[in-house]
């Protein structure tokens, strides 16, 4: 299966796109107000998430692709606010922009405990939960570019609480997104690369 930009519309991209053109609220991938899960991250506290697999902007192991072995990178964190209850991560590729701003969603984890210094590769989270990627499976699903090099990003948020989100196929980033909102008290992200 590959990332396609085709998938049938449905209600959130629908709303989305009415969104888009109504309001001019979301850009082909510029930042939301109503969903903080979508578009870039900006810096916000001294919170940091890195790899030990790749550095920042560069390429992620081929082992992580989906059609690979399909396992998340190896992650590192650091830096989150003492008024952290939650972690939060979004790992997606802005370079599948659909015509309605919507890019392929490839991981969603909430209820991370904040005091998490790693998530390590091939995690199977069980202190924390997992919403549906848009592979239309639960958990990671890695990079499989059908065309060129994309980039992908992993958007991880530090909130002021834990989040009551069903972990199956209700919960995709757009939910998620829409929890959070309110919640933030610390965001990053950390962006790698993956060749066709």
């Amino acid at each position: 299966m590959q990332e396609r930009c085709d998938r049938p519309a449905t209600r959130r991209t629908v709303g989305a796109a009415a969104c888009a053109l109504a309001a001019g609220c979301v850009g082909l991938d510029g930042p939301s107000p109503e969903n903080p899960a979508r578009g870039e991250v900006t810096q916000m506290t001294a919170l940091e998430l890195t790899s030990p697999a790749f550095d920042d902007g560069e390429q992620i192991p081929r082992k992580d692709g989906y059609r690979a072995e399909n396992v998340n990178p190896p992650l590192a964190i650091d830096g989150v606010p003492d008024e952290a209850v939650s972690l939060a991560l979004v790992m997606d590729d802005p370079d599948a922009v659909e015509p309605a701003g919507k890019v392929w969603d490839h991981w969603v984890v909430w209820n991370v405990p904040p005091d998490r210094r790693e998530i390590p590769e091939d995690w199977t989270p069980g202190d924390a939960m997992e919403g549906t990627n848009d592979y239309g499976e639960v958990g990671y699903g890695g990079p499989n570019p059908p065309d060129r090099e994309h980039r992908y990003r992993f958007k991880l948020f530090a909130l002021d609480s834990s989040l009551s989100l069903p972990a199956d196929t209700d919960t995709d980033a757009d939910a998620l997104g829409e929890a959070m909102a309110g919640h933030i008290v610390g965001q990053t992200q950390l962006e790698g690369t993956y060749p066709a």
